[in-house]
């Protein structure tokens, strides 16, 4: 039960390790890390490293995984082969599922498909109101005691503020944070895209950004009223960014995360009319686009998340105004971010896998997101060199909704092991692994 990974540059930003050295996993834990400890290790399966980057195993905090109820998009089983092949050691999955996620029998059967056919460690988020209906609380009680690590309604918002107070004040015993869909629908009703130049020029009814950013302050507010950790799901424009920096400022308990597709993509993308373009919230700007990695590089962005949202086709197809809102993430996320933000220099690596490691698991007190000693051996290696084109027709999901499908990228994973066991590794001179 020994690993020993040689030779790889070791980035553990939890401590602030970054060193070209071996690291040695024992029965599921990380044991020690120096140079050449193959002199002192005997009996230990070797994988080498060299000229590839060592860190802790990636954490994406927002996935939908649509089991149950929804299996035809996705399993937990696809879901989390699809996060392996991404590096991602383990995925919170959101309680937007058929039956929601609001009771201790739903989230135990997440928990035991999990341990069945997981390829990843799952931790489910519990709703926030019964079937995510937003008229009154789910059993918030008994999701914690029952494993959820958060509880959120995303994919739809909480309008009634009155309701989303006692949801906050409700939750503070337990700790966990409630994660906030911030979107006014009474400004984004109808809206498929951006609220702005291209918008008017499509002939589509926009979404503003404003319908993003009042729920924001609101919610803030109302997390400042209570006391509670509000966590911000995925942050668009540049007016929430801004809204979290000085909510922070002021010594709130709020947190936020951004989603890759956010970071690179504008609304000039749905000039196309690709239903694989359209999400929620949508495309903004190129000013929104620059202020989320602005947030992103000194902290107001605590976290990256995908939002795997994966679909059918056929929910993907006809209409632009028509489609399903959504996209996957889980297989894309680590080349494009590395392509788009890492190389150009717009983002340090450090950073970026802090925000997708020890981030996240601070944030929701999850083990993991650290390379120190006596840590789960929940690892992720990256070769930063890895030339490959992002095809769907290759992914673990069963999603194949991504706007990024032909984009040609430097640098990917190339293996994830968690609890010391390697549970995929690229293929040698391939692209797609196993």
């Amino acid at each position: 039960m020994k690993l020993l990974i040689r030779n790889g540059r070791v980035i553990d930003p939890a401590s602030g390790t970054d060193l070209q050295q071996d690291l040695l996993v024992e029965d599921g834990l990380i044991a020690r890390s120096g140079p050449r400890l193959e002199r002192t290790v005997a009996g230990a399966e070797v994988l080498d490293a060299g000229g590839k980057v060592v860190c802790p195993g990636l954490i994406d905090m927002h996935v939908h995984l649509r089991e149950p109820g929804h299996e035809y998009k996705e399993t937990v089983e696809t879901g989390t082969r699809a996060a392996a092949a991404g590096g991602f050691a383990a995925v919170c999955c959101m309680a937007n599922t058929e039956p929601a996620n609001d009771t201790r029998a739903v989230t135990d059967y997440i928990l035991a498909q999990a341990r069945a056919a997981g390829a990843v460690r799952v931790y489910p988020i519990g709703a926030v109101t019964r079937g995510l209906g937003g008229k009154e609380l789910a059993e918030l009680a008994e999701l914690a005691e029952a494993g959820c690590v958060a509880f959120s309604d995303d994919g739809r918002p909480v309008m009634n503020a009155e309701l989303y107070r006692r949801a906050m004040e409700y939750t503070l015993p337990f700790g966990c944070p409630v994660i906030s869909h911030a979107e006014d629908t009474n400004l984004s009703h109808g809206g498929c895209m951006n609220e702005g130049a291209v918008s008017t020029e499509l002939g589509f009814r926009g979404i503003p950004a404003a319908a993003e950013d009042t729920m924001v302050a609101r919610d803030i507010l109302l997390g400042e009223l209570t006391g509670a950790h509000v966590h911000i799901a995925h942050l668009s424009t540049a007016g929430a960014v801004r809204l979290v920096r000085e909510a922070k400022a002021r010594g709130a308990r709020v947190t936020a995360e951004v989603a890759p597709h956010h970071l690179v993509l504008t609304d000039e993308a749905v000039r196309g009319y690709d239903p694989n373009t359209k999400m929620s919230p949508p495309l903004r700007t190129r000013r929104d686009v620059d202020a989320l990695v602005e947030g992103l590089v000194d902290g107001t962005i605590d976290c990256v998340a995908t939002d795997h949202a994966p679909h059918a086709q056929s929910e993907k197809e006809g209409e632009y105004d028509g489609a399903a809102n959504g996209v996957v993430g889980l297989e894309t996320a680590v080349p494009v971010l590395l392509d788009r933000l890492v190389r150009p220099g717009r983002l340090d690596l450090s950073t970026l896998i802090a925000r997708m490691s020890v981030g996240p698991a601070r944030l929701l007190g999850l083990p993991g997101g650290t390379l120190a000693p006596g840590a789960p051996a929940d690892i992720t290696i990256l070769d930063l060199d890895r030339e490959l084109t992002l095809d769907p027709a290759t992914f673990r999901s069963k999603g194949r909704n991504t706007p990024f499908g032909g984009w040609r990228v430097r640098g990917a994973p190339v293996a994830t092991i968690v609890g010391g066991r390697i549970v995929w590794r690229a293929a040698a001179g391939g692209e797609p692994g196993r």
